[in-house]
């Protein structure tokens, strides 16, 4: 295993500037999620890292050694790309095989690496298919045996799991996660699915036009958002964001409740909803509305359980609220979070206790 090191990584294409200054670090053993919309430059990063592509400025470290100038077979990174990329005429011994034979592996020590390798990922019996033969799953297994068996220092996942239903991805992402704990190694997954990166990261790096916006646990990202892509780009539905004179205000919909939900004592901001539609979906309903009083109309939802009581006709005027502080605030200008200040924080409207 070793960490991996991006410093000042630029690229640039055609004078467009794809990669913007690009500074993280992926600590020995981690998880780091590269999470962004797509065109962000994610998969930029991904081969740059690999060897597949060269940073116009920057430098790609790998356990503390510059490997930047290096060819893609002198890096010892493994990548599993989206489309698998496995050979079909061959079986999934011999795709997982292949790597060793490239390397110029004895013909024991290849069997005895292959067979592990297919065990860790739970494809032993699999071995004499062609991947027309098999699963989405089980390709998206095989392909990653194929990146176990060269003993890399990291692995790079892009968008591993896209090719996959919505059922099989929640599986394959268990799969992954125990897998990576057992292998202990330093992975780098890159994805636009924030269900994967909420899920599965010890910390997210969030892209947008190249430039990393936010880096921190998903409970860091979805609870203090740095500004307001990451804010609305993080979290299904995204954070509600209503401008007032001073500051935007956001809040996650679980935090927008009917007031009489609030039982203990404490500082409330009463924000009214006009109610325009209901949609339940099973274990929670989201309630979708605009504000009145004292903002301007500005779209918002509220996530309630179905296990909670509470009716509310179309068209007509909720009493909703937030906690105060549930609240982020964001500077209308630079769109950045503003500072937190715990309970001394300034609010930018009137406060009632519940």
């Amino acid at each position: 295993m070793a960490s991996l090191e991006l410093r000042g990584i630029h690229k640039y294409f055609q004078q467009q500037h794809s990669i913007n200054g690009v500074s993280l670090k992926v600590e020995d053993g981690e998880l780091l999620i590269l999470l962004g919309p797509s065109g962000c430059g994610k998969s930029t990063l991904m081969r740059i890292i690999s060897g597949l592509d060269t940073p116009t400025e920057g430098e790609v470290l790998i356990d503390g050694q510059a490997v930047t100038r290096l060819r893609p077979k002198d890096r010892n990174v493994a990548m599993v790309f989206q489309n698998y990329a496995l050979y079909p005429h061959l079986t999934l011994y011999e795709n997982i095989a292949f790597p060793l034979r490239v390397r110029g592996t004895r013909g024991t020590d290849v069997d005895g690496k292959v067979r592990w390798a297919a065990k860790m990922v739970g494809i032993e019996h699999l071995l004499d298919r062609k991947p027309r033969q098999t699963s989405g799953g089980e390709r998206q297994r095989t392909a990653l045996a194929r990146s176990l068996v060269r003993d890399p220092d990291v692995f790079l996942l892009d968008e591993p799991l896209s090719n996959l239903d919505a059922k099989m991805r929640h599986t394959a992402r268990e799969e992954l996660r125990e897998f990576q704990h057992r292998v202990k190694g330093t992975w780098l997954y890159v994805t636009h699915d924030q269900t994967e990166a909420m899920g599965m990261g010890d910390r997210v790096a969030v892209l947008n036009q190249g430039q990393v916006r936010q880096i921190g646990t998903p409970q860091e990202i979805y609870l203090h958002p740095a500004d307001m892509f990451v804010a609305t780009f993080v979290g299904m539905p995204p954070m509600n964001l209503v401008e007032t004179p001073a500051d935007v205000i956001g809040f996650r919909p679980e935090h927008y409740l009917p007031r009489a939900f609030f039982r203990d004592e404490g500082e409330l901001v009463d924000i009214p909803m006009r109610l325009r539609r209901v949609e339940y979906l099973g274990g929670e309903r989201l309630f979708y509305g605009e504000t009145e009083g004292n903002y301007p109309a500005t779209r918002v939802i509220a996530r309630i359980p179905a296990t909670v009581p509470y009716s509310q006709e179309v068209g007509e005027l909720a009493a909703f609220a937030v906690r105060a502080g549930d609240l982020s605030l964001f500077d209308p200008q630079t769109q950045l979070a503003r500072p937190r200040t715990g309970d001394a924080r300034v609010l930018p409207l009137r406060q009632r206790s519940a």
